[in-house]
């Protein structure tokens, strides 16, 4: 089922058709007389009575033409609660016949203008189905008009717009199966962003050997898939500021190599990838708002394969930093890509910081389970930022320990490191201190793995379960209050 909202300039006035209302946590419904007819205003006024007075959708039948829904704003709303709200709605929508609503904001209290934007956001959101694939598709649209003196400005419109398309193109990517969207395929798609103002580079196996990005070209080398690392740019003020760089793994289908994963659940592995995706969807949002700030994105593009030229545990590669990595597990892949990625942004691109984001370790879904993600990170400035993003937009994150202590668990006796921990346990935070050494100049980094968010079998607040987009939203957040 597709929602398609349309604004409307013009004012309402008592409408014949399906209507949507807004009404504060009290349900007084004095302020629906302007819109409501006589009848109409009484009949709601007598039923509510007999209502739940918690309830914060409330619909009535007013004929079998005409449907008037009830939404109850509580004036110490914020923006969550109003996205959680239109999620719910959305819930709603999907249980009834009507396909039309008017959405009247002329009702909303004054604390809830500007909340109004948000709430269509949360039915946008929720709405979401990857149905590409199916013979029977859900066809039905959902159309609404949004009238009223508090319809959101245009430049806000572009701005949910913008971050909905961003979203969804991630969860696009994430829910592609791994025959499909393999890394020849990733980086064409990519590089159709150039279209809407990014400017993307694309080095292939025969650049990145030249480069001497051996950490990542190991973990690709069994596939008969190339391995690609992509750039995007994009560049929204003239000054010539450091950029923020965004890094992602982009492991498109991870069978574990020579280290073989179970075969039970391997089909999840096609969600590795989920990292360089949320980078993807964040730069296309960055693109389609036209985002005041530099930035750039970056992503490791692999297929792990237990293929005749795959790496072999045991193996020691060189990366692009110069380090050499033994490699005791060949299915401890993304941390090898996101290495040669990291170093690769911090020397290229001289950014004011970096965040990369990796479906990394089980181990964090043991920690945190699918509630926050990860968060490791060399800068106290940096983490309370993702931090308060994170609350305002309930993209949540939790800090984690780094420390030197943990260094021996990853010191290899046969090159200047492993690439895990055979010791056991700590083994995200392990996987992060494997990562901060990439890191050469001391730039401020922060590293979120979000191995518990990326999917969800059940489907949270704002999403119907699959691929969730987590981390686009987060760090739009994060740009739009502290960089913008």
């Amino acid at each position: 089922m597709n929602i398609k909202i349309n604004f409307k300039n013009r004012v309402s006035d008592k409408s014949t058709g399906n209507l949507i209302l807004f009404v504060d946590e009290k349900l007084n419904v004095t302020g629906l007389k302007k819109v409501l007819s006589d009848n109409e205003y009484s009949y709601i006024s007598d039923l509510i009575k007999l209502e739940d007075q918690k309830k914060k959708i409330l619909t009535f039948d007013i004929s079998s033409k005409k449907k008037i829904i009830l939404i109850s704003f509580k004036g110490n709303f914020n923006s969550s609660d109003a996205e959680n709200l239109g999620a719910k709605c959305y819930e709603v929508f999907s249980k009834l016949k009507k396909n039309q609503y008017i959405v009247n904001t002329n009702t909303l209290s004054n604390q809830s203008i500007k909340l109004i934007g948000y709430f269509l956001h949360g039915i946008k959101l929720k709405s979401y189905k990857f149905e590409k694939y199916k013979t029977k598709k859900n066809k039905k649209d959902i159309f609404l008009n949004v009238i009223g003196k508090n319809v959101p400005n245009q430049k806000d419109q572009i701005k949910f717009k913008a971050l909905e398309d961003g979203t969804f193109y991630t969860r696009d990517l994430v829910s592609e199966p791994g025959n499909i969207l393999h890394p020849d395929e990733y980086t064409k798609r990519i590089k159709s962003l150039s279209k809407i103002g990014l400017k993307v580079n694309i080095y292939d196996d025969k650049k990145l050997k030249k480069l001497g990005m051996n950490t990542l070209l190991g973990v690709g080398q069994g596939s008969i898939r190339g391995s690609y690392l992509v750039t995007m740019e994009w560049n929204g003020t003239k000054n010539k500021s450091k950029p923020l760089a965004f890094v992602g793994k982009g492991v498109c289908f991870d069978t574990g190599g020579i280290s073989l994963k179970p075969a039970k659940f391997m089909e999840d592995m096609t969600y590795d990838m989920a990292g360089s995706a949320v980078v993807v969807g964040l730069m296309k949002n960055l693109a389609l708002r036209k985002a005041k700030v530099n930035a750039v994105g970056v992503v490791g593009l692999v297929e792990n394969m237990p293929g005749g030229n795959a790496q072999r545990p045991g193996d020691i590669v060189k990366s692009y930093s110069g380090k050499t990595v033994e490699i005791l597990n060949t299915d401890a892949e993304g941390r090898l890509v996101l290495a040669d990625a990291l170093t690769y942004t911090e020397k290229k691109f001289k950014p004011r910081f970096i965040v990369d984001l990796a479906t990394l370790t089980g181990a964090i879904i043991v920690s945190l389970g699918s509630e926050y993600a990860g968060l490791f990170s060399n800068d106290d400035k940096l983490s309370k930022q993702l931090i308060n993003a994170g609350e305002i937009v309930e993209e949540k994150v939790w800090r984690m320990p780094l420390n030197k202590n943990y260094d021996k668990l990853i010191d290899s006796k046969n090159a200047d490191m492993q690439n895990i921990n055979y010791v056991g346990g700590a083994g995200s935070t392990t996987a992060a201190q494997f990562l901060q050494r990439f890191i050469l100049n001391n730039t401020p980094w922060a590293h979120l793995d979000i191995a518990g968010m990326a999917f969800s079998k059940y489907g949270g607040a704002l999403n119907s379960g699959g691929a969730t987009g987590y981390g686009v939203r987060l760090l739009n957040k994060l740009i739009e209050d502290n960089y913008e």
